[in-house]
């Protein structure tokens, strides 16, 4: 009887240090820049129950609020930042997470930087993927990740009145 219990013991922390391993190499770290091209941090994404996680480490940026949202196309030049395209959004939704009508994929909660214009937060983007599927950062040949200079009012079409982009980064398949 204990080797049995041993053996599934084994067993099941094989596959539990197996699963770690594998969520690990689905991470993405994805390098943040500001308009002008200096670096404001990083982010490292990786796969949620719901969506994806995104850690932000983050600096020299405005105080306050933030809106943060995936767009459609791998590209970040400053300093706009247009060539990253619109929101993800492969449902056609309207945006907001309060929007009766949406939201898109690349919608997600505003972040907050700190006084000393830092950011250490974790962050959820529950309608997108890391997968194959058209909900997937990787889709096209990738996506963007977008901060906008104020926050989110999760509602007002088609970017939450959120302001101008502020920081941006090419999320591509490791």
């Amino acid at each position: 009887m204990r080797i049995q219990n041993a053996v599934a013991i084994t067993a099941v922390l094989s596959l539990s240090m197996a699963f770690c391993a594998s969520a690990k190499k689905m991470s993405v770290k994805v390098q943040m820049n500001d308009g002008q091209g200096k670096s404001v941090g990083t982010a490292v994404l990786s796969p949620a129950p719901k969506g994806v996680k995104i850690q932000l480490n983050l600096m020299n940026l405005p105080a306050g609020e933030h809106a943060i949202h995936v767009h459609s196309m791998a590209k970040c030049e400053g300093p706009a930042f247009t060539t990253a395209g619109g929101h993800l959004n492969p449902d056609s939704k309207k945006h907001g997470m309060q929007n009766p009508d949406g939201p898109h994929a690349g919608d997600m909660p505003n972040f907050t930087v700190d006084a000393k214009g830092k950011s250490k937060m974790t962050v959820i983007a529950p309608g997108v993927t890391m997968g194959d599927d058209n909900h997937s950062i990787f889709s096209n040949g990738g996506t963007a990740l977008m901060i906008h200079e104020k926050a989110d009012d999760m509602k007002t079409d088609p970017a939450g009145a959120a302001g101008a982009r502020i920081a941006c980064g090419v999320i591509t398949k490791p």
